[in-house]
């Protein structure tokens, strides 16, 4: 127990001035003669002591009654949990501010930031002296203590927000972390956010708990700078049909927009960067959103010539939060990938559905297909120069000579991707398990299965780039209208061997094994057979969509397109593959804000590597003049949970710092009640007055009827 002025406790010795009155003004006994009846003396006796016993009863009230008043006076608090002594002994203070970007979040023309900056400098001030400070914000890295406070102060005046901002949980685990070197007995934190539910991650809370456990008089108050309702309007992430284009194909960018807040309407708008740097319009749309309505919106842009392209979709006109109001985007053209089919005689009839599938008749007419398909004879195979094409695919195949399955590997070797699709012709088997089909194969044959149930293809997961275009369909692709009656048995694969698909007996469907600078897929039943008795499956037949997608996704993963990723989160290590045929020791680097920087290539891997990718935007990176040079580029985004405004209940911010108590306050008035319950406890002097009226009321009854019954 601890008083805010314990000098008033002195008033206690006024409780002797009842005593002392009362002694003074007893009455004494007047000696009277009356006869000598016993009854009367027996009466007497009693009256006195019932007198006597009322007089100290009063004596006490108003005894209690003055040292209730001095005690009240003097302030008292309880605090049970902790004994760290009086208010003004120094604390080791870790004040932890929320700098994602939606605490750019505006009212009253005023952000999040701003408003957690003010708090934060006003609390600094109101901090015991000989008190340790720490300022955390949540960019990346370790929390100290600043050397005095006018070094305080300045951190908290320059915060700024960060991109990449890592979640409250994880930042209060490093603001224990920095209490727990200090030596002070009494430790506090200070979290100044939006309350916004996305900070809070669980991904770090077991880590966060166990800290608390280690530090469990720690005092936790959360300083409440967000908005009760906000409203908002704000992009999802852009969704593009390919980070790498073929020249004969288009561009499709889906997302959303979704409205917080009451009813309103507002237009979407699709710009392209030009030689320039210069937006150009290529599209927009109008949407009435309802409360809290979400909108899917869809753009298509026509053929791109061959190169990189950027630009950037944004919502039209202000809003609170401008960080969501815009979504960046690059794309690389590429010239039409050429592929090769391989099959046996008649080559046309064996290829025709992973022909049609990859450039469908139409669309080659209209100049549309984005892949170039050559069919040959397996036995023109060895005639055939294969630097030409991006891809090679075998289908079904018969057993080739060593110096083919030689030319393939070293194919594949050098960057190629090819694509084997196992047949009924796959005999005799040890032709397919010689040391040159082993070499690309990813395990031995084993035997032709026949499927005795249902059996089709089932993947188990879509986090392969091949299966990706289904995670938007995930639970709804038809596999079992396809069934697949007959495919191949492998050993097990080895180590490098990865499955991309199964079939829903646990079979492998297709596998993955990366040889060189390229990579083999393998599927263990054919895309080639008519639908008769004699097929070994109906993949490619009827309304096959799935086989459609199937196909075309391995044919951009074996070409490169689906590796090369142009489309980053801030914070990220953006990487980009370069041409080995046009290396360059260094690059310049143009940033969102026109910042530029030089960048050394990492020759050895062919790539480009850059950590600085805090700023959202388009990207430029070039090498050497306009003639020649290279120029290419790519785009930062913030992550979605970045910008999300849904605020979290008090209760599951409770339970989050479980079994600790977690103050809330929103203005200086609340974070100085809170902050003095924290340290000294609760005070006593509601409670204490009402017990002082009480008394008081008591006394005066008592003695209205004493001196009642006395007249």
């Amino acid at each position: 127990m601890t008083f805010v002025t314990p000098l008033l406790l002195a008033g206690t010795a006024l409780v002797a001035l009842p005593i002392v009155l009362h002694l003074i003004m007893r009455q004494r006994p007047k000696l009277m003669e009356f006869p000598a009846l016993q009854f009367i003396r027996k009466q007497h006796d009693a009256n006195r002591r019932r007198l006597r016993l009322r007089h100290l009863l009063l004596l006490l009230l108003r005894a209690a009654a003055i040292a209730l008043l001095a005690f009240a006076l003097a302030r008292p608090s309880m605090n049970l949990q902790t004994s760290l002594g009086s208010r003004e002994a120094p604390v080791a203070a870790a004040m932890v501010f929320d700098t994602a970007p939606r605490m750019q979040y505006k009212r009253e023309n005023r952000t999040r930031i701003d408003v957690a900056s003010e708090l934060g400098v006003w609390l600094l001030g109101q901090l015991p002296e000989q008190s340790q400070v720490g300022v955390l914000d949540t960019r990346l890295g370790p929390g100290v203590f600043q050397v005095d406070r006018g070094a305080a102060k300045t951190r908290i005046q320059s915060l700024k927000p960060v991109g990449n901002s890592q979640p409250l949980t994880a930042l209060v685990d490093e603001a224990l972390r920095l209490l727990a070197e200090s030596e002070l007995a009494r430790k506090e934190v200070y979290i100044f956010t939006d309350m916004a539910k996305a900070a809070w991650s669980a991904d770090a809370v077991d880590a966060m708990r166990q800290r608390l456990a280690e530090l469990p008089s720690v005092g936790i108050y959360v300083i409440d700078v967000g908005v009760e309702k906000p409203q908002n309007y704000s992009l999802g992430e852009l969704r593009l049909s390919s980070q790498v284009l073929s020249a004969r194909g288009g561009l499709g960018i889906r997302t959303n927009i979704t409205r917080l807040g009451p009813a309103a309407s507002r237009t979407v708008e699709l710009h392209l960067l030009d030689n320039n740097r210069q937006p150009q319009l290529r599209g927009e749309e109008s949407f009435e959103l309802a409360e809290n309505q979400s909108q899917e919106l869809e753009f298509n842009v026509g053929s791109l010539g061959i190169g990189t392209h950027q630009g950037f979709v944004r919502i039209v006109g202000k809003d609170a939060l401008a960080e969501d109001d815009r979504r960046f985007f690059t794309v690389e053209v590429r010239p039409t990938w050429r592929i090769l089919i391989a099959a046996p005689k008649p080559a046309e009839s064996y290829a025709l559905y992973l022909a049609e599938s990859l450039a469908p008749t139409m669309f080659r007419k209209q100049g549309q297909a984005r892949f170039d398909c050559h069919v040959v004879d397996l036995d023109q195979l060895d005639e055939r120069s294969l630097d030409q094409y991006a891809a090679v695919c075998l289908l079904d195949p018969k057993p080739l000579e060593p110096a083919t399955w030689k030319k393939l590997a070293d194919y594949v070797s050098a960057g190629g991707g090819l694509s084997v699709f196992l047949g009924r012709n796959a005999r005799p088997l040890k032709e397919f398990n010689s040391p040159g089909a082993a070499e690309l194969l990813p395990a031995k044959l084993l035997r032709h299965a026949v499927a005795a149930d249902d059996v089709y293809l089932s993947p188990r997961s879509l986090e392969h780039p091949i299966l990706s275009a289904f995670r938007g369909r995930a639970g709804s692709v038809p596999w079992d209208a396809f069934p697949v009656f007959r495919y191949w048995q492998l050993a097990t694969p080895g180590e490098d061997v990865g499955v991309v698909a199964s079939f829903n007996d646990g079979r492998p469907a297709i596998l993955e094994r990366p040889l060189g600078g390229g990579r083999v897929l393998t599927m263990t039943t054919p895309i080639s057979d008519r639908p008769d008795r004699k097929a070994w499956n109906m993949l490619p037949v009827g309304e096959a969509w799935p086989f459609v997608i199937l196909t075309n996704e391995m044919m951009t993963y074996l070409v490169g397109a689906a590796a090369q990723q142009l489309n980053y989160y801030a914070g990220q290590a953006a990487v980009l593959e370069l041409d080995t045929d046009n290396r360059r020791e260094s690059y310049m680097i143009t940033a969102p804000d026109d910042l530029k920087f030089s960048q050394a290539a990492d020759l050895k891997r062919h790539v480009l590597v850059t950590s600085s990718t805090e700023q959202v935007g388009n990207y430029r990176v070039q090498s050497g003049g306009r003639a020649s040079g290279i120029d290419r580029g790519f785009s930062v985004n913030l992550t979605l949970n970045q910008t999300q405004l849904e605020r979290i209940d008090p209760e599951k911010l409770n339970e989050t710092f479980s079994p600790n108590k977690v103050r809330i306050a929103k203005n200086r008035r609340e974070i100085d009640r809170d902050i003095s319950v924290g340290r000294v406890g609760r005070e006593l002097f509601p409670a204490l007055i009402l017990l002082l009226a009480i008394v008081l009321a008591a006394e005066h009854l008592l003695a209205n009827r004493f001196y009642k019954e006395s007249a």
